[in-house]
């Protein structure tokens, strides 16, 4: 299975790509009384919680020229549908076994299902910030133009991710356990709340070597530091190589290990 393989299915299966991402997403507000509204109201309710705590609690200083809770929303966006995407779609070939036996659809687009599910909340997240940012006054230029580029480094990563995830978890259950208490790790090693100048010089190369750095760290250069992605020079090459490394080596292992999900399941 390589790139454009995947790239093939997508769209010869994309009607039922779509139908399969609305069932799962409307399937996690089922039997709640506001349905879907609630995808919408969390995000909402989250951002006020932020503001709340950060801006009127804590009164936190400026970041650059931002304050700290606009700062804070535009690294911890691309976070929730990093963290978002990979939990939902380490179970994502288990939820939907009874599909593993079809020879029409191809099984390795389920981990999509669930990433894409994930994806419309960001969306609406990511509007929400445009919009807070927009009448705090604000000024956004050029620059946000990249955050699509960003977006899609992110699909891409979390998509090898998520088949190396979801096709151990046929065998190892405990996998999405693992997922879980990892991203708990990754979360407090990516300068989220924190920021990266207060680690000292020598280890902060090493804190860039985690991808999610790069994504994070470029939704905030698109927001606030209004730096270009091809300025970041090396730090972008490595990313994509990791990347690289990382969706053909779960596109190798989804591939090996398929043929056994029947059995197992």
């Amino acid at each position: 299975m390589d790139a454009f393989k995947f790239i093939g299915d997508m769209v010869s299966n994309k009607g039922l790509i779509f139908e399969l991402t609305m069932r799962d997403f409307k399937s996690k507000y089922l039997g709640s009384y506001l349905g879907l509204i609630w995808a919408f109201i969390n995000p909402m309710v989250y951002v006020v919680i932020l503001w709340f705590v950060f801006y009127l609690g804590f009164k936190s200083s400026t970041v650059g020229k931002v304050s700290f809770f606009h700062w804070l929303i535009a690294g911890i966006v691309p976070w929730f549908f990093i963290s978002d995407s990979l939990s939902s779609a380490a179970h994502s070939i288990v939820d939907y076994s009874f599909l593993v036996k079809k020879v029409v659809f191809r099984i390795s687009l389920l981990p999509l299902v669930r990433i894409l599910s994930a994806l419309y909340v960001h969306l609406f997240f990511l509007v929400l910030v445009l919009l807070i940012y927009f009448f705090s006054g604000y000024s956004l230029d050029w620059h946000v133009c990249q955050l699509p580029y960003y977006l899609f480094a992110a699909v891409v990563f979390v998509t090898g991710v998520s088949w190396i995830t979801s096709s151990v978890t046929i065998f190892f259950r405990d996998m999405g356990q693992i997922v879980n208490m990892l991203l708990q790790f990754l979360f407090w090693l990516t300068p989220i709340f924190w920021q990266i100048n207060i680690i000292p010089a020598k280890f902060v190369l090493f804190l860039k070597l985690n991808p999610v750095f790069y994504i994070v760290n470029g939704y905030r250069n698109s927001l606030i530091n209004r730096v270009w992605f091809w300025e970041e020079g090396l730090l972008s090459i490595y990313f994509w190589i990791v990347v690289a490394f990382v969706f053909f080596t779960g596109a190798f292992l989804f591939r090996r290990l398929r043929p056994h999900f029947a059995d197992v399941i």
